[in-house]
């Protein structure tokens, strides 16, 4: 493999070594924030999606925060290849009018037209997704707490900073400013324990799914944050990303023994398309290194991300990444172009992947997570 690599964690890559990978054994799929990093998945979503899983039959749960719960979201419309391909070329080609001088639109035009695109892309084919017969949503939020319990101008910042500095000190004390919100769809179990955050539980439905969606991918300082989401207390709601970037979550399943038998039919595997080898905890956690390293969550995990070095023969060298409209600034047509070459190239994970399980999986391509 040139452009891929596989990943897996001790339990994940025992099982490969045993009997190989096949659709039916995925339970889960996360899909993580990130911004435009996550067009490059897309080829390999619409490969799982379209053409790999559709020849299984069992549930599977899409956890998605950001990006990747808009990804998650489309891959369960009824022709998940098309709308994946509608996704793509929507997001690539998304254009803003800005004042002279800045580098990006206010908050306010950019928070309309998140809902402007939610509401064309899914308004007419909620009941998709929300009465899919085999796929689960949980669609991963941030409410904030006591001084964030509002967007403010200076409330924002100030409960943000106590927010970082919480953080540092321990990943459970950012709960007492900012807490996890799973909305899930089909009132579905969760497929990942909550013991290590502070967790709320909600319903999501046809009422509340427009403002959840647009509170996952709303960064703070970027989008207005989203208040008062039907169904769920009241507050402030974020960015998914800011308590799980990388959804970096209990994936055990901790009514199966540890010692569980490998080749057991049951589906057991957690398939993580992703764009990095590290599965990062949370936003604040990206210039922690000592928390990029995977624990015990992560046994039955398969992470497929791209090679560093097939990255670095992408337009300027890196994955497509927010940092890119101020990049080309007014310049839409190059960025357009940028970011469609990357994807173009990205065909590449699609093909490596489908090539290993078509051949059998072979666990020698596979390194330990």
């Amino acid at each position: 493999m040139k452009a891929l690599q596989i990943y897996a964690g001790p339990r994940a890559l025992a099982r490969i070594r045993e009997r190989g990978v096949s659709p039916a054994d995925i339970r889960a799929i996360p899909a993580a924030a990130g911004g435009p990093k996550g067009l490059t998945l897309l080829p390999l979503d619409r490969f799982l999606f379209g053409e790999w899983l559709p020849q299984s039959s069992q549930p599977i749960d899409l956890i998605g925060a950001s990006i990747g719960a808009w990804r998650m979201a489309t891959a369960m419309l009824d022709h998940p290849v098309a709308a994946l391909a509608e996704l793509e070329t929507s997001y690539i080609r998304q254009d803003f009018d800005f004042p002279e001088g800045r580098k990006l639109p206010p908050r306010d035009v950019l928070s309309d037209r998140f809902a402007e695109n939610i509401r064309d892309m899914f308004a007419a084919r909620l009941g998709q997704v929300l009465g899919h017969a085999r796929y689960r949503l949980h669609v991963i939020a941030s409410r904030g707490r006591h001084v964030l319990g509002r967007d403010h101008r200076a409330r924002t910042p100030l409960g943000y900073g106590g927010a970082f500095l919480s953080n540092f000190v321990s990943r459970k004390a950012m709960g007492a400013w900012l807490e996890r919100a799973v909305f899930s769809s089909n009132t579905a179990a969760l497929p990942f324990a909550t013991n290590d955050y502070r967790t709320r539980r909600y319903a999501l439905s046809a009422i509340n799914f427009a403002p959840v969606l647009q509170a996952s991918c709303s960064i703070p300082f970027m989008l207005n944050a989203v208040h008062d989401i039907p169904g769920a207390a009241r507050g402030a709601y974020w960015d998914g990303g800011i308590t799980d970037y990388h959804l970096h979550l209990d994936y055990r399943q901790h009514d199966v023994p540890a010692t569980a038998d490998v080749n057991s039919a049951s589906p057991q595997l957690v398939l993580y398309p992703h764009f990095q080898r590290a599965v990062v905890p949370g936003w604040l956690d990206k210039s922690l290194k000592w928390r990029h390293r995977a624990t015990h969550f992560l046994d039955d995990v398969i992470v497929l991300a791209p090679r560093p070095d097939w990255i670095a023969t992408l337009p300027n060298h890196k994955l497509p990444d927010r940092s890119d409209f101020a990049r080309y600034g007014r310049d839409f047509s190059a960025r357009v172009t940028a970011w469609q070459t990357a994807v173009n190239e990205s065909e590449r994970l699609r093909d490596e992947f489908a090539q290993w399980v078509i051949a059998g999986a072979d666990a020698g391509a596979v390194a330990a997570l």
